[in-house]
């Protein structure tokens, strides 16, 4: 296998313990080159100390594997040179420039021709025209341009995203998905923690992780269809389809009522019996029902209704 054709990372058994509790137990994963993967679950589900643990940046206690051809637990140096890290919290200088901040990261990193990185990551960004504005006075969106400039600067192989967008107005959030998008297709690995539904769906691939364990991965609709759930859409009258809701819950074989504006949502893993306490319903006059699939979201929900969280009554780590 070529050095191109090798995963960007691949791992086995990874697992970390906090104290008595174990974070992220017995995670498996491997991740083409060039591929954008979404790192989804609810907080304390072991996402940020996963993507720690896979690119050498915290040490497994059991577990194996490579990230961009380095071993994780003996070549984490190697990796660390190659991997930009945005964080969800915007940690550059505040009281310094736009560009006083990258020319300071450039010289961190010793990188040569720095006035050309520096210059080319601002047009990149669309940062140009507010070179000289200082960090500190950027809105939401700009802030976080800035910060993927800065993790772009030395060229990574590898780019680490921690929840990039919270807070950020959706016209943002889409520009910033372009550039990630436009990244990746020049070869970049790229891997991100989001709770935003949309956003795990501009993925490539996806992994759920819930209370440490890996419980779904692979494409979207390769997720929402391993959840096994039968869905009915019914729409009406505001007031008919929110008692409807409740008169739902709870029957045999309906697992979730989601309401979606003047749309339910019911679903349920066992289709014949789902259909059997929908079925007096769907004559009622005003009810309009068809047949749908269940989204992203119904099927993270469902996922989340097996779950054991071992972590209830304890501190919780990312």
């Amino acid at each position: 296998m070529t050095p191109d054709a090798a995963p960007a990372i691949s791992v086995r058994g990874l697992t970390k313990r906090f104290g008595a509790r174990t974070v992220v137990d017995g995670f498996s994963l491997e991740v083409a080159r060039g591929q954008i993967h979404g790192f989804l679950g609810p907080n304390g589900s072991g996402k940020t100390t996963t993507i720690r643990m896979l690119c050498g940046l915290l040490v497994p206690d059991a577990g194996e594997g490579t990230c961009l051809g380095h071993d994780i637990r003996t070549e984490s140096w190697a990796i660390k040179q190659r991997v930009g890290y945005m964080t969800q919290k915007f940690s550059l200088y505040e009281d310094l420039t736009i560009a006083e901040n990258l020319e300071f990261v450039a010289r961190l990193y010793a990188l040569d021709r720095r006035r050309e990185r520096v210059a080319a990551a601002l047009e990149r960004l669309g940062l140009a025209g507010r070179r000289g504005q200082l960090a500190g006075t950027l809105s939401g969106g700009w802030k976080q341009r800035l910060a993927l400039a800065a993790c772009i600067l030395h060229e990574p192989d590898l780019l680490l995203l921690d929840e990039p967008t919270a807070g950020v107005d959706p016209k943002a959030r889409r520009e910033f998905w372009d550039e990630i998008h436009a990244l990746a297709a020049d070869g970049m690995t790229v891997l991100v923690s989001t709770h935003y539904m949309d956003e795990a769906e501009r993925c490539h691939r996806i992994a759920y992780l819930a209370y440490g364990r890996l419980l779904a991965e692979g494409t979207v609709a390769e997720v929402v269809r391993g959840s096994g759930l039968s869905t009915w859409h019914v729409s009406g009258p505001d007031r008919r389809v929110a008692a409807l809701a409740r008169e739902l819950a709870g029957r045999p074989g309906v697992e979730m009522v989601a309401p979606f504006g003047a749309t339910l949502h019911v679903s349920g893993s066992d289709g014949a019996l789902l259909d059997a306490s929908v079925a007096p319903f769907r004559e009622e006059p005003g009810l309009e029902w068809s047949r749908g699939l269940p989204t992203l979201e119904d099927a993270f929900i469902h996922l989340m209704g097996g779950a054991v969280d071992n972590f209830a009554g304890a501190g919780r780590r990312g």
